[in-house]
């Protein structure tokens, strides 16, 4: 009996410890299973983790296309305004400041539409300075005007009217765009036997016929074989008076500042300081400006102030640039 229940423990022991390596075995195999199906779960991208070195982030509200789009194209440096020529090249000096007297600075004033009263020439001979009279061919008072200036012995321009693009009328015996060759040398001709004594031609009025290169040659032969000079007066940004000029051995110059595109006293006044910073930097500088009260009133103020600090005022054909000349 003893025997039995000793045999019977026996088995007992050994049913135990067999269920528990079962046990045991189970649990690895579990254990491992989970451990590779861990393994096996796929790596977040680099993307989701990782900041990207490609450059620098937009700027704040402005998506990646907007801060990839070109700027636009800064204009030409050479592009010349109506207002503001400055395509002739000259010495440049330095420019300390307006009020600071100056040495070799000078300056021409051309007074243009004269032909229409006497009065118009007397107020200006009172400022006592050298200035260039551009005088209309065919104006009731032309004749008296032009025969006052060659008493005087004074600088004179053949003011020479030209077609605009405006429609307005640049009066008698104007250049049309359109005329043939032979035209606008006959009519050229006419309108300087109208103006005698005349040392050069500029333009009255003509943004449109300077443009015109054709007109312009036919206009310029007649100066080149009468030795006479031109004055571009620059009322079109794309005048090719002066090149054309240049290019037909022809002495020539450009106006840098109108003095009274507004005849308001204070806007004469800005201009007319405007012309002598010019002049300052440049060394020259040439303005053009009309017989009105206010621009009298204004030049007999402000050109003894001018004087003073040292500007010389010049006939205009003191300033001409001549081909072949040094730069």
């Amino acid at each position: 009996m003893a025997r039995r229940r000793s045999s019977s423990r026996s088995r007992s022991r050994s049913g135990s410890r067999a269920g528990g390596v079962l046990l045991f075995l189970f649990g690895l195999l579990a254990g491992a299973g989970l451990l590779y199906l861990f393994l096996r779960e796929p790596s977040p991208k680099p993307q989701d983790t990782e900041v990207r070195e490609e450059g620098p982030a937009p700027a704040v509200n402005e998506s990646p296309r907007t801060a990839e789009r070109p700027r636009p194209a800064i204009p030409p440096s050479d592009h010349v305004e109506p207002e503001d020529p400055t395509a002739t090249p000259v010495r440049s000096i330095e420019s300390p400041g307006p009020d600071t007297p100056v040495r070799g600075v000078r300056v021409a004033l051309v007074i243009d539409d004269l032909g229409r009263s006497l009065d118009d020439v007397q107020g200006l001979e009172a400022l006592g300075v050298p200035i260039t009279y551009a005088v209309l061919p065919f104006e009731e008072h032309t004749v008296p005007v032009v025969a006052e200036l060659r008493r005087a012995r004074k600088e004179m321009l053949l003011h020479l009217p030209m077609e605009p693009k405006n429609g307005e009328d640049p009066g008698p015996g104007a250049l049309l765009l359109g005329m043939s060759d032979d035209e606008l040398q006959e009519k050229t001709v006419a309108a300087l036997a109208a103006v005698p004594g005349a040392v050069g031609v500029n333009n009255h009025m003509g943004s449109g016929l300077s443009e015109d290169e054709r007109s312009m040659d036919a206009v310029l032969g007649v100066l080149a074989g009468r030795r006479l000079f031109f004055l571009d007066s620059r009322t079109s940004a794309d005048s090719v008076g002066y090149k054309t000029a240049i290019g037909r051995g022809i002495p020539a110059a450009e106006r840098q500042v109108f003095l009274d595109g507004d005849p308001s006293p204070d806007a004469i006044r800005t201009q007319f300081q405007r012309l002598l910073d010019l002049a300052r930097t440049r060394g020259v500088a040439i303005a053009i400006g009309h017989p009105h009260p206010e621009t009298l009133e204004v030049l007999a103020e402000e050109v003894p102030r001018a004087r003073a600090l040292g500007y010389e005022f010049v006939p205009v054909s003191y300033l001409l640039d001549r081909p072949g000349d040094a730069e």
